[in-house]
Formats: C-alpha cells, sequence, structure tokens
C-alpha cells in the first residue's frame, strides 16, 4: 500500500517541484523564506546542462519551480547560490583536483537557489532532524502528487550517504533532490540523491526495488557551511523551565531586546525589536538548529558585559538554565560556529570512527553504524559526561583525536587542543579536567626492548543448534593499527573447515610472529563450552596435525558482556594482580549460590569452576553477570583433585600470561598418550581479560559488546 502525504502538513508546505525544458526534472525543499535546497544534478538537468556539470551556473541562468501543495498554479524562479554550489565529485576534499578514470561522484551534489520573489502564502520551511532512528521515511516525486509517493526505511549509513530500502512504490527518474520526511518525528532527514532501479532479473530475485539512497543532514551541514541555521521540530519538555530561568536571569525588558538582537545576528533572522520578550527569545532559538546553544552563547556574553560580578545566585540560575537546556536540545552542545570549526578540522584527520566509538562509550551495550569522525562527533553530542566525570564525552572523543593525530605527526592536532580549550571553557568544564583527562589517556612511549606482543586472530561464531555446524567471520588485529574483517563464512560449515580458515588466515594474513598469535573465538554465553580448542584439520597426515589447542594459544571469550557488567568488570580489573583465585565447585550449581558466592569475593577476577558438566552454562552465566575475566575449568573432571590442579596451575601466573600456561598444559597432555586423566587433556579457559577487543564491524545479528 502507497503511503498518504495528506497529513504530512510541513512536508506538503516546503515540498517544491522543479521544472526542466520537458516537464518535471527533479525536486526539492524550501528551508528558509527565500532559499530551497535540492541537488547540483537536479539543478544542471533543468538547465539544460550535462548531469554532473561542475562549473556554477551564472546569475542569468533561471530554474523553475512550483509549489505544488500550495498554490499549484504559481511559478516560482531561482538562481543558484555561488557560495554554496556543490556540484558532484569522486573525492571528499572539495579541492581535489581532476577526476581519475573509473572514479564514481559519490560526494557533493547539493545545491542551494535563491528565490527571486516571494514564496507563496502558505508556504514554510522545513523542519530538520538527522536521521539517526530508524524510523520509515517517505519520498515524493518531482510533481509532489501523492500516488507517486514511496515509502522507505533505514538500512546503513555510507560516507557520506544513507542507504535505504524502498518498502513501497517505485523508484523512478524524477524523486532527486527531494526531501524525505520522516512522519513519526515530523521532519526532513535528508534529500534523495540517488537509487539503484533493480532490472527485471533482481526485482524477481530478490521481489524488491533496488535501495535508494540520501544525503544526510550532517554532510548537508558539512559541505555548506555557510547555510543559514535549519529549522527543527518545536520542542515542548523543559520550555517552560526555561522560560523561568530566562526571566530570572534577565529582567527588563532591554536586556531581553539586546539579547534577542544578538541571537537574531547569529541566526540569520529579523529581530522583533520592541515585541521582543523571553518566550519571543527562546521560540526564535528553538526553530532552527543549534539555536538553543546560540542562545546559551547570546546570554552568557550578555552577563559577563553586564559585569555583574561573582553573584551566587546569579551562578546558580546560570547552571540551572544550563541543565534545563539538555532537556530542550538534548541532541546539540555546540553553537552552528563551533560544529562548523570542528567539521573544517576532521577533515585533516584519519583517526578510525569506529576505535574512537569503543574508546569514548565502552560500556554500550551496542553502537550505531558510524561513516566518519564527522558522524561520530555528532553523535557523541547527544551524551552527557558520566556522573562521576567532567568531561562530555563529544570533548573525549576529540581529545582522543588529537592525541591520535599528534602522534602521527599531524600538525592540525595543536588545533583540536586549542578548539577543546575554547569549547571547554564555554561549557563550564575545568581547565584542568581537559589536563588531567588528555594525561590520562596519553599512550605510554613505546620502549623497544620490551617483549614483541603477538597479533590476534578473532573469530566471532555463530554455531547453529546443535552445535555441529557453524557460520562465522575473522578479524586480525595486530596492535598497531590493523584491525580488519578478513574472511566471512555466511554458509553453514563444519567445525574442520573453520580450522582451516584460521589455517589459512594464519598463512595469508599475519606476516609478522605468526607463530606467537592467540587465536581467540567470540561466542555467545550459551555456547562457551564449545571443545573449539580440540578442533583440527581433516585431510593428510600433516595437516591432520594442526590442532589449535596445541599449536596455538586457544581462548573462548564472550559476545554478551552488558552496560550491567561493566562496574563489575572494571573494579576485578583493578583488582587483578593482586586478587586470589575463586573456586566455584558443585555447591555452587544453584545460580543464587553462585551469585552470593561471587558478590562475596567482588575482586576475584579468576575463577576455577569445578562442577558437573551440566552446570557449567549456568554457572559461567553468572560468572559473566559478575564482570568476571577468565574461567579456568575441565570439561568432564570436576573432583577435588581437579580443582586443586587447577589452583596450582594458575598460582603465581599473571593474567596475560594464562592463554599461554593453559597452551602449554594442553600440549604435555598430548605428549603423553598413555595418560589419559591428565587434566590438560579437556582444559578450557574462558578469557575476557582488560585486553578484551570484540570484532567492530559485525552485522547487528552478531553485534557484540565490550566492558
Amino acid at each position: 500500500m502507497l503511503p498518504s502525504v495528506q497529513d504530512d502538513t510541513a512536508l506538503r508546505r516546503s515540498f517544491i517541484s522543479v521544472l526542466g525544458q520537458d516537464g518535471f526534472v527533479g525536486a526539492a525543499v524550501l528551508i528558509s523564506d527565500s532559499l530551497v535546497l535540492t541537488c547540483a544534478h537536479v539543478v544542471n538537468t533543468a538547465l539544460g546542462r550535462d548531469h554532473f556539470e561542475t562549473s556554477t551556473p551564472g546569475p542569468d541562468k533561471v530554474v523553475r519551480l512550483r509549489m505544488p501543495h500550495v498554490d499549484r498554479d504559481r511559478e516560482l524562479t531561482g538562481r543558484v547560490d555561488h557560495t554554496m554550489w556543490r556540484p558532484p565529485r569522486p573525492y571528499a576534499s572539495a579541492n581535489s583536483g581532476a577526476s581519475a578514470a573509473g572514479r564514481l561522484p559519490y560526494f557533493g551534489d547539493l545545491a542551494v537557489l535563491r528565490l527571486g520573489e516571494p514564496v507563496p502564502d502558505g508556504a514554510e520551511p522545513a523542519p530538520f532532524l538527522p536521521q539517526r532512528d530508524g524510523h520509515e521515511v517517505t519520498a515524493l516525486w518531482a510533481s509532489g502528487n501523492p500516488l507517486t509517493a514511496l515509502r522507505a526505511l533505514p538500512r546503513a549509513v555510507a560516507d557520506p550517504w544513507v542507504v535505504f530500502d524502498v518498502a513501497a512504490g517505485s523508484l523512478v527518474g524524477g524523486f532527486s533532490g527531494g526531501p524525505l520526511w520522516d512522519r513519526e518525528r515530523e521532519a526532513v532527514v535528508g534529500v534523495v540523491v540517488a537509487a539503484h532501479v533493480a532490472s527485471s532479473s533482481e526485482r524477481a530475485a530478490s521481489g524488491a526495488a533496488g535501495p535508494l539512497y540520501a544525503i544526510g543532514l550532517p554532510t548537508i551541514e558539512a559541505e555548506l557551511p555557510d547555510l543559514p541555521p535549519l529549522a527543527v521540530p518545536m520542542a515542548g519538555h523543559g520550555r517552560q523551565q526555561m522560560l523561568d530561568v530566562l526571566e530570572q536571569l534577565l529582567p527588563g525588558s532591554e536586556a531581553v531586546r539586546k539579547c534577542e538582537e544578538r541571537l537574531a545576528a547569529k541566526l540569520s533572522r529579523e529581530p522583533e525589536g520592541q515585541a521582543a520578550d523571553c518566550y519571543r527569545l527562546l521560540a526564535l532559538a528553538l526553530s532552527v538548529r543549534r539555536g538553543v546553544p546560540e542562545l546559551l552563547d547570546v546570554v552568557r556574553d550578555h552577563l559577563a558585559d553586564t559585569d555583574a560580578g561573582e553573584c551566587p545566585a546569579r551562578s546558580l540560575l546560570w547552571h540551572r538554565l544550563l541543565r534545563v537546556a539538555r532537556v530542550v536540545s538534548e541532541r546539540e552542545i555546540l553553537t552552528a560556529q563551533q560544529r562548523r570549526d570542528l567539521v573544517g578540522l576532521l577533515a585533516y584527520c584519519h583517526a578510525d570512527p569506529t576505535d574512537l566509538l569503543h574508546s569514548v562509550l565502552p560500556y554500550a551495550d551496542e553502537w550505531p553504524r558510524v561513516s566518519g569522525l564527522v558522524d561520530v562527533t555528532d553523535l557523541l553530542e547527544g551524551y552527557d559526561p558520566a556522573a562521576d566525570r567532567l568531561m562530555p564525552p563529544l570533548l573525549q572523543a576529540v581529545v582522543r583525536i588529537a592525541l591520535t593525530e599528534g602522534s602521527a605527526g599531524n600538525p592540525v592536532a595543536q588545533d583540536l587542543d586549542a578548539w577543546v580549550t575554547r569549547v571547554a571553557r564555554r561549557l563550564g568544564v575545568p581547565e584542568a579536567a581537559v589536563d588531567q583527562f588528555r594525561e590520562a589517556i596519553r599512550p605510554a612511549p613505546r620502549d623497544s626492548r620490551s617483549a614483541v606482543v603477538g597479533p590476534r586472530v578473532q573469530v566471532e561464531l555463530l554455531p547453529l543448534a546443535p552445535g555441529h555446524r557453524f557460520t562465522y567471520q575473522i578479524w586480525v588485529w595486530n596492535g598497531e593499527g590493523r584491525h580488519e574483517v578478513v574472511l566471512v563464512q555466511d554458509s553453514e560449515v563444519s567445525s574442520e573447515q573453520v580450522v582451516e580458515g584460521i589455517r589459512g588466515v594464519l598463512r595469508d594474513e599475519v606476516q609478522e610472529h605468526a607463530d606467537q598469535a592467540l587465536v581467540e573465538f567470540f561466542v555467545a554465553p550459551a555456547w562457551l563450552r564449545l571443545d573449539v580448542d580440540t578442533w583440527k584439520l581433516a585431510g593428510s597426515e600433516e595437516d591432520s596435525a594442526f590442532l589449535l589447542g596445541i599449536s596455538r594459544r586457544v581462548v573462548l571469550r564472550s559476545s554478551s558482556r552488558t552496560r550491567e557488567t561493566y562496574a563489575g568488570w572494571r573494579r576485578r580489573t583493578k583488582a587483578l594482580p593482586s586478587s586470589q583465585p575463586l573456586v566455584l565447585d558443585h555447591h555452587s550449581t544453584d545460580p543464587t549460590v553462585a551469585q552470593a558466592r561471587l558478590e562475596a569475593t567482588p575482586d576475584a577476577g579468576v575463577v576455577i569452576m569445578c562442577c558437573e558438566q551440566q552446570h557449567h552454562n549456568r554457572v559461567l552465566r553468572q560468572c559473566l553477570q559478575a564482570g568476571v575475566h577468565t574461567v579456568l575449568w575441565h570439561r568432564q573432571s570436576h573432583d577435588t583433585e581437579t580443582a586443586k590442579r587447577l589452583l596450582d596451575l594458575v598460582q603465581g601466573i599473571g593474567h596475560a600470561d594464562l592463554p599461554e600456561t593453559v597452551r602449554r598444559e594442553r600440549a604435555r597432555a598430548l605428549a603423553d598418550p598413555d595418560c589419559l586423566t591428565h587434566h590438560g587433556r579437556r582444559l578450557s579457559l574462558l578469557y575476557d581479560g582488560p585486553d578484551h577487543r570484540p570484532p567492530p564491524l559485525a552485522p547487528d545479528a552478531w553485534a557484540l559488546t565490550q566492558p
């Protein structure tokens, strides 16, 4: 069923059809009383130029427009604003030179038209919000006819575009440049830029149209730094509280008028003059993107200009205003200029966005997909600092980026540090807190004499019941910047084929110190008892000798740590050097007993599990929930003697040395084939220590978390 747009009043009042020589060629959206946003290739088509023409259309080139839902018979005209012309290009940088052969124009493709006459009565600029919440969107064809609308669902962010899967309607030429409307949030989340029109054979095979591509709001703002602030849906929660504080901070009409004049100038809006009051001042701030941070900046400057001194009552009101502002505008703390400055600096940075997100939000249950540093910082703006920290996550991220770039000799690091200092001062974050955080995370100088840390081959394993067939993905991590997926197996295979894939990765992808590689299996708690260390390669006699648990250090790691386990995990991390192992025997098979014993020993990071095999899974779950790092157990023996041997095994062993210690015990067991009772023969290790680093690129179905 195709969507109706009859109730989407704000969309209809801002939707614009773009006309060419032979009729409709695309769409656009009204973003202010005199400005229209669309795609550059739509403008080129309307003017009869080549689709990917890069030269700016001259002032004599007029684009014909129409607002079909406001006044379908009236024709408007628009001319390209030369400061906001971004033709399609194949490189991220706007000054990247000539295109190389075969490069496709995936960047730019935006244009702003300045209207030659007033818009019709009833027209309104569209409100904008970032596409982040996974809501269904609606798009209109060039004519704006509701019968040609289509619905789409977000799939992924693929720098610099957002990808949508079409759920209803037909993809044909003419959607480009038009707004993507999120009906639930009543806002535009991007403009359509391209579509993959599926062939008849592809449509027959998949039963669906090809994907739809859009330019999202963060990319629009990054590409068009001179764009006036865009309108947003009017906020409701916290508005009365903010009015109450403003009326106390700005007593008298003169104070309000001065603030309103400053704010209107910042937002490129007309001031109310003598009609200004706190309600209109707040409404002006709420009506556009980043208006509330701009309002805070204006009020702060006004209070400084009045030279009121350190008045305790005013200081309390100011901090109350900051708290309420985060309620009213929860995803924005930067002014438009602060954001533009940051986006400009990030264009010269090369830090890994996924690693950055994981470092700043290590306790998150799952992370959204991010396509670059601009996307990460835009996301982190919506997070408040933890209760025990002064530094908001956004500033933490920029400090980390600066350290990364500084270690690589990039001079932009100094500008990033200066940006942090300026913004922290405006946000009320003490300079000492910034310096303390920077020194706390600054990497220690590397000692060239220290032992070489071997690479890690990470296998994210998805067993299929009853656990004899598997799909998997394999990553390689070397601690020096490489952390990438190298092999994906989506069809079901046996354990022998998993080992064959691991052996191939060790041979082809691990060039240095391959003999020291640690093989880590990330599996869900229900599968932690898999005998992965005993798997071997089937085939020739030489190949069959490749037994994982003998030739390599092999450990299990959990893929389901949560926010709730983080506090315990962090506490046990600090206590690892001094804490003693805890034994959970057959008396601890009841979950409540195991939980009580773990809570009674809150510092124990290593657990010896010695109970019957059918109880292993439930005890392992209790260990994970308590934040335990390492569990060592024998898969068959569970007597007192076995527990004593395992305790002796870990006695005096550092946590980082446990994988190699367990590997040697497995080797000793197989070296003596006549001794069938050696504890190394069926020894298993869950190793979720402080260096836990799960794969960051897993699909949603395999989403991992890390403490």
